[in-house]
């Protein structure tokens, strides 16, 4: 199965596919989408085409994306929230179903502490992922989300297998 993680940004836009099987989560991509600092609309449009090229080119099996982080700029969360709705739609018109992680989730599932900070989320990513080069903050944000859909869709799997076998036991 092969996830694309998105970490969307109005000017940076993370992505990171990985493919997971039998053996570790491997990597097979991870870059920026630079949008640059144009007109706002040019930028979204920036977005799609990037996400939508490689939804294309890695033909992945499901995306995962990073809910918008709320802070106290409401004018920044608008703008994200529209970077992200270009990437999401970039997925859906290629296909490929998306599931959405808030931050502190992904930081969660990597770390184990939903208060985690980049640098421990980014030195998780390398040590799940095997991978020795440092990465861009946004790239290493989009494989972070990627592995946290990831292991929480094994984890419902197991969960549902469970289930089944203590109903059959019940019956």
């Amino acid at each position: 199965m092969r996830i694309i993680g998105i970490d969307p940004g109005s000017r940076l836009t993370g992505i990171g596919v990985i493919e997971v099987g039998d053996a570790q989560p491997r990597v097979l991509h991870h870059a920026v989408i630079e949008a640059g600092r144009g007109e706002f609309p040019a930028r979204l449009g920036v977005i799609f085409n990037g996400v939508r090229s490689l939804v294309e080119e890695f033909q992945p099996d499901e995306a995962a994306v990073e809910t918008v982080f709320v802070s106290h700029n409401a004018a920044s969360a608008i703008k994200l929230g529209q970077a992200r709705g270009a990437a999401v739609c970039a997925a859906i018109a290629g296909g490929v179903p998306v599931a959405e992680y808030s931050p502190r989730s992904v930081k969660q599932a990597l770390v184990g502490r939903g208060g985690a900070d980049k640098t421990q989320v980014q030195h998780m990513v390398r040590v799940l992922l095997g991978l020795r080069e440092e990465l861009r903050e946004d790239a290493a944000d989009a494989l972070a989300v990627a592995l946290c859909h990831f292991h929480t869709q094994s984890t419902l799997s197991r969960m549902t297998v469970m289930q089944a076998g203590a109903t059959k036991q019940n019956t």
